[in-house]
């Protein structure tokens, strides 16, 4: 009898907890921000490649696949370069860039 009222708690709590994992993170799915991790890496790592950006400390944020690029560009053309090359990545469904100009 203790035992099984164990089992119906416990049930009752992952029946409870379940959907709080789900909008735990802003209303983004498991499945979402997965996605989003991997366009992250895939962002970085075409910028990390490219020979007009890849010295260039810029940081990727992604959220329900709108990459937002922040950091420092040397000039207008090199930001233009990196926004071009996150929008070419599958599954990127906006840019905003909020990289700053300064030719230092």
């Amino acid at each position: 009898m203790r035992t099984t009222r164990r089992l119906v708690l416990a049930l009752l709590v992952v029946a409870l907890a379940s959907p709080l994992a789900f909008t735990a993170c802003g209303g983004k799915s498991v499945g979402d921000s997965i996605d989003d991790a991997t366009i992250t890496t895939r962002v970085k790592t075409a910028l990390l490649n490219d020979p007009n950006v890849g010295g260039l400390r810029i940081d990727v944020d992604t959220t329900l696949g709108v990459v937002t690029l922040s950091g420092v560009a040397r000039t207008p053309e090199e930001e233009q370069q990196a926004i071009a090359i996150a929008r070419r990545i599958p599954g990127v469904k906006d840019v905003r860039s909020t990289l700053v100009v300064n030719p230092k």
